[in-house]
């Protein structure tokens, strides 16, 4: 996905239809990549943040680990941003949960990083922020990242599952078929999360990548999916077509 994303050509998140939730009822969410190497500016970050917020809709962003992936400095410009206008932070479990309709910024971090995240703590206390935290390989995390996660929930983040290896789920599927996916990376992502006391409403595939087939099971568990908003221009098929 990235190599696609790095040559390609950017638009602006104020333009990318598929990264705005209207409470509209949909269940599949998606989400605009903001790691540097996406390429996405500030600028376009702050318009897609002036439509939200003009238009009643939530706009739904989402990067890896921060002081790696993306700078603290960019994390805190968004969060900023969002303060600045008035926009309150939507997570995964308030979209499940049907929340009183409401313009917003629907942030998330992905992948196996509590150690990062963590260290964003008091920043996002400063800025009254929730965010959701979708995370894979929780079968092998210390308990210290463990521990570093009930300290994210406990100030009011959401935690959700990315599946165990973060894998390709369509490919998955073509070579071992839908029934291992479930067996090996989808179920166990949820169960883990929820013998540890996360209720779980929400799920998001790695890479974005999802077909029709794999929404169908995990909506038989979960009712919120999230995939990838594109904002470049791909021969490869959009995950979130309008």
């Amino acid at each position: 996905m990235f190599l696609i994303l790095a040559a390609g050509c950017h638009h602006d998140i104020g333009e990318t239809d598929s990264a705005f939730y209207a409470w509209n009822g949909g269940r599949v969410h998606c989400a605009v990549d903001i790691d540097t190497s996406a390429r996405i500016d500030l600028p376009s970050i702050v318009t897609g943040l002036d439509r939200a917020r003009d238009r009643g809709e939530v706009v739904e962003l989402f990067t890896h680990q921060p002081g790696v992936t993306i700078p603290w400095s960019r994390v805190e410009d968004v969060l900023s941003a969002a303060h600045d206008r008035g926009l309150p932070f939507i997570t995964y479990t308030d979209f499940a949960h049907d929340i009183t309709p409401t313009a917003g910024l629907a942030f998330s971090f992905d992948d196996w990083y509590p150690k990062d995240w963590i260290q964003g703590r008091d920043m996002f206390k400063r800025y009254g922020a929730r965010l959701t935290f979708f995370v894979a390989h929780y079968d092998v995390m210390s308990q210290e990242e463990r521990d570093d996660l009930q300290l994210l929930a406990s100030d009011g983040h959401d935690i959700e599952p990315h599946t165990i290896n973060h894998l390709r789920g369509p490919a998955y599927v073509e070579e071992n078929g839908l029934r291992s996916y479930i067996d090996v990376e989808l179920q166990p992502s949820i169960d883990l999360l929820r013998a540890d006391g996360y209720p779980v409403t929400a799920f998001a595939y790695p890479f974005g990548a999802r077909t029709g087939e794999l929404d169908g099971v995990v909506f038989d568990r979960v009712p919120i999916v999230r995939s990838v908003a594109y904002t470049w221009t791909s021969v490869a098929v959009d995950p979130c077509p309008i």
